[in-house]
């Protein structure tokens, strides 16, 4: 081809290309713009929404003595679950309604201990009655919020901190250690005869001296649908891994294909490949460790599920502020994980590893993102959203959660430092909701 008449159809394209560029330059401009719009119009509703919420910190005192197994704060979580109420449409994108969430915390104040729930205030009559229906003999009081009560402005040249984030060792659907492994059955009534998975956590917080704080929170927000949260997707693959079992397979056939297989490979049109049944059943195979696993992850989700954040925060004057009593994150880890099933494990915790660039200020930075992050019960990487299991992302049932937060009974009782009520004032509220 001519050189000059090839630059000449080139220079044609080009000033074609150009024109129509010129006129419809804007046209993908929408399609670019829209998402990142439409994410800052929901994050302001959302916002609003979320400031007229009325938050509120109440404390629960409870006696010195406890009767109740820890089935009852089951049953207390198993309420709180009924607070799930997705908005629709209109009140999503009208009104920025979504699904709050709310936090059981223990906070170890100059040795004390207190049991806290944060939450939004047009929820608080369905909490206290959920608690008072297997508690009435605690007493729950509207307080101030415990982390205000700290300079703002943490760490600076008084207080020092350390703080860490929990993710779960394994897959969401593998459950961790509960309640019901710490004593046989037939001993559940017998509180004397317990083993409190929070022993060892309460006792060392009782033991902190004045100036030192402890203090541990577990965000819940309720889920149900495979849709919002795929773990219980994630669990059946595992229990059809663990059994054998082979996975659902879509069906890809097309018309085209089989006739390719029928003209060439002489296979029947859409005929399933035969399926070979084993003389007995995948779980007559299983050991007694498989069988533990299947049983404990079908356990986990025949229960509603919570997303969950849990995190703990140590803090304290540089006088008295002592690091090693971070030991009691790793107590309460180690506590409730099992190897063959699951666990907690700490991470994005405030450490930066020598030799670093810039290490204090590094340093500095985590800590006053992870303080925040607790003052304003946010999630591991607001205001990113970062989904996956990888990055902590945890679900657990309510047997779960009242492992992890629950009253202790007079044998798990801290030797000194729990504060309790002598004996309960009076009967629960009167006008509490029914149901």
């Amino acid at each position: 081809m001519d050189p000059v008449y090839f630059a000449q159809i080139t220079k044609g394209i080009l000033g074609i290309l150009w024109s129509v560029f010129k006129v419809w330059w804007w046209l993908p401009l929408p399609f670019i713009i829209f998402p990142k719009l439409k994410f800052i119009y929901e994050w302001y509703m959302n916002d609003v929404y979320w400031g007229k919420a009325n938050w509120m910190v109440l404390e629960v005192k409870i006696p010195k003595e406890i009767d109740r197994p820890l089935k009852a704060m089951e049953q207390v979580i198993s309420n709180f679950w009924t607070l799930y109420d997705p908005p629709d449409f209109k009140e999503r994108w009208f009104e920025g309604k979504y699904l709050l969430n709310f936090s059981l915390e223990i906070a170890s104040i100059d040795g004390k201990i207190h049991f806290y729930i944060y939450l939004p205030g047009a929820m608080r009559k369905a909490f206290e009655s959920a608690i008072y229906s297997q508690y009435p003999e605690v007493e729950i009081e509207q307080v101030m919020d415990y982390t205000r009560m700290v300079p703002q402005d943490i760490p600076n040249k008084d207080w020092d901190m350390w703080a860490c984030n929990f993710k779960m060792m394994k897959k969401r659907c593998y459950p961790i250690k509960t309640y019901l492994s710490f004593f046989e059955p037939t001993q559940e009534i017998e509180e004397e005869r317990r083993v409190d998975p929070l022993a060892v956590l309460l006792e060392g917080m009782s033991r902190l001296r004045p100036g030192e704080q402890l203090w541990f929170q577990v965000i819940l927000k309720p889920i149900l649908l495979d849709s919002e949260n795929d773990w219980k997707v994630e669990g059946r693959e595992e229990l059809s891994k663990l059994l054998k079992r082979p996975l659902p397979v879509k069906d890809n056939k097309t018309i085209v294909g089989e006739a390719y297989n029928l003209l060439v490979h002489d296979k029947e049109p859409f005929k399933g490949e035969e399926k070979v049944e084993p003389l007995l059943p995948p779980e007559l195979h299983l050991s007694p460790g498989e069988r533990e696993i299947v049983q404990g992850i079908e356990n986990k989700m025949s229960k509603h599920g919570f997303e969950t954040i849990i995190r703990m925060i140590l803090l304290g004057k540089k006088d008295v502020f002592f690091k090693p009593n971070l030991r009691l994150v790793l107590n309460l880890s180690s506590g409730v994980s099992t190897i063959n099933l699951n666990g907690l494990k700490p991470f994005m915790t405030t450490k930066v590893v020598a030799p670093a660039f810039y290490r204090d200020k590094r340093l500095y930075i985590k800590k006053r993102k992870l303080f925040r992050r607790y003052l304003s019960r946010w999630a591991y990487f607001f205001p990113k959203t970062v989904p996956g299991q990888s990055h902590g992302h945890l679900v657990l049932n309510p047997e779960e959660i009242a492992t992890l937060w629950h009253f202790p009974g007079k044998a798990a009782m801290p030797a000194a430092g729990l504060e309790t009520i002598e004996s309960k004032k009076a009967g629960p509220p009167a006008n509490l909701p029914i149901g």
